[in-house]
């Protein structure tokens, strides 16, 4: 089993207040969702207007397929511009 966990750092520019940025979370939690199959959540930054931290998982058995599903979430949410990707890390772990 191959657990890819992908930890993504977001600022939000349009945002003015935390119901903002809850829209813009939501949102972007459920086209991922929906889009990927893998687990989003938020995991930071929780009472910052601007800032977010999304943690996102993915469960396969083959290493380079996590990677790829990973790296593509990534792409996929820096394409949707509805907010920065300031940083983000990836850990590939194998059990």
């Amino acid at each position: 089993m191959v657990v890819g966990v992908c930890d993504i750092s977001l600022l939000i520019h349009d945002s003015q207040s935390l119901k903002d940025k809850r829209q813009v979370i939501k949102s972007l939690q459920e086209k991922v969702r929906n889009r990927f199959n893998v687990s989003v959540a938020e995991v930071g930054s929780n009472d910052v207007w601007q800032r977010a931290e999304l943690g996102v998982a993915a469960v396969g058995n083959d290493r380079a397929f996590i990677n790829s599903v990973i790296d593509k979430v990534i792409n996929f949410i820096e394409n949707l511009h509805v907010a920065e990707i300031i940083d983000h890390r990836i850990e590939i772990i194998n059990c």
